[in-house]
């Protein structure tokens, strides 16, 4: 098990991105949050195997109106107590 920081840029906010992301993780099986940030980027934490994280990737990017232009990911300490994948808001 492993645990990304992620910070998305581009056409991210407004385009349906953290319920896509919801879905996804749902779907994969994956913990962890997403938020849109103040400065236009989404940030997301996802916890689970590397097929997992991927797969909430790809099925990010598949989004009709999603267009990352750029993504910066990190690994990061696993959360042993985190249940289930929560969209942050303001």
């Amino acid at each position: 098990m492993i645990r990304k920081h992620f910070v998305f840029y581009g056409s991210v906010q407004g385009v349906g991105f953290r319920y896509r992301a919801h879905k996804a993780a749902d779907m994969n099986g994956c913990t962890g949050w997403v938020r849109n940030d103040w400065s236009g980027t989404v940030t997301m934490e996802l916890q689970g195997n590397e097929p997992q994280i991927d797969a909430v990737i790809l099925a990010i990017e598949r989004g009709r109106y999603i267009h990352i232009e750029n993504m910066e990911s990190r690994v990061i300490p696993v959360d042993e107590e985190e249940r289930g994948f929560r969209t942050e808001y303001d």
